[in-house]
């Protein structure tokens, strides 16, 4: 960790320059001052990448991410690559001694997790799941009411998760499908909110975007039923696509009260005329609403290096909503409700 003025900078490189290696370099860049990003790898680096890099200010651009790796100045490393490479570069990293920030999901392979959480045994690396809602505004505010006691007990939470588009039926075949990588950020909502994990899933799910997503094996509407350890009972409902922009609500009811929050919209103004009353739309897209959590994730994994303090969101928390997401797998195959325990870690 280098110096500049009285602030611990730290040094940051990132594999992968892809649509969330390059939220999270302009997050940083612009946002975070107590780290600097000094390389971004991509095997597919081009003329057009560096020069964005460039405009940043990161000195560096390569195809191969294990310069990152080898370079004594980088402290930490933010895995941005492809899913399929998440856990064996994390691997790497951690044997390389850097802290790692790693996007959901760490591995859609509770074994190959296991191996991360290994790796990391002993060692006082730093690693943190890429979670971003929990760093959004609204969620915390939500977080917050729940853990001062103001609802009292949960009893009942309900997740809505709507996303403005479909993915490819080329994404979906090597996503893991819905579960694992749509509603995973939902699970993670699930235990956030409740601050326990589940003990059982229960999905009733369909194909009614578009029937490609069914040909490549997977659904795109769903309402998945939770039994958590605290007694609460949650509900997520999913689908692929929400014509009217980037739907996502949550709401805690419990003993003592209710707590809910709101989409984010450009604006909060209403106009009311002889046609009716109307509101803004939602804002369409993830970044636009959620650029801030970003800066925000990355804010707290740099501070737990400079403190030597635990990331807020550890490798159990990547862990969970995986085991979470083939409980639902299963429960939609046999038609039942499925405890998280019959999946084998």
């Amino acid at each position: 960790m280098g110096m500049k003025g009285e602030t611990i900078m730290v040094t940051i490189g990132i594999i992968g320059a892809g649509r969330i290696g390059k939220v999270h370099a302009e997050s940083i860049s612009n946002y975070v001052k107590n780290a600097t990003v000094k390389t971004i790898a991509d095997p597919f680096m081009n003329e057009q990448t560096e020069k964005w890099a460039a405009g940043l200010g990161i000195p560096n651009t390569t195809k191969d991410y294990k310069e990152i790796l080898a370079d004594p100045e980088i402290d930490a490393v933010l895995i941005c690559s492809s899913t399929d490479t998440h856990s064996p570069i994390s691997i790497e990293a951690i044997e390389a001694g850097k802290h790692v920030f790693c996007e959901k999901p760490i591995d859609h392979d509770v074994e190959k997790i296991k191996e991360v959480m290994k790796a990391l045994e002993g060692k006082k690396t730093k690693y943190q799941v890429g979670f971003n809602r929990r760093f959004d505004h609204n969620f915390r505010a939500v977080k917050d009411a729940v853990v001062s006691g103001k609802v009292g007990d949960p009893h009942i939470i309900k997740i809505t998760s709507r996303d403005p588009e479909p993915p490819s039926a080329e994404y979906v075949a090597v996503s893991g499908g819905m579960f694992l990588d749509m509603t995973i950020h939902d699970f993670d909502m699930v235990r956030f909110l409740a601050g326990c994990d589940a003990e059982e899933v229960y999905v009733q799910s369909a194909v009614l975007v578009d029937p490609a997503i069914g040909e490549a094996g997977d659904v795109d509407t769903a309402v998945i039923t939770l039994k958590m350890a605290n007694g609460a009972i949650a509900v997520i409902d999913n689908s692929r696509k929400a014509v009217y922009g980037y739907d996502q609500r949550a709401e805690v009811f419990g003993s003592r009260g209710m707590v809910a929050n709101a989409n984010d919209s450009q604006s909060n103004a209403v106009i009311s005329n002889a046609d009716g009353v109307t509101g803004e739309k939602p804002l369409f897209f993830f970044l636009e609403r959620y650029m801030a959590a970003y800066a925000e994730e990355i804010r707290q994994f740099v501070d737990a290096i400079e403190n030597d303090t635990d990331t807020p969101v550890g490798v159990e928390d990547g862990l969970k909503p995986v085991l979470m997401g083939l409980a639902a797998k299963k429960s939609v195959e046999e038609h039942r409700p499925v405890k998280i325990s019959e999946i084998e870690f």
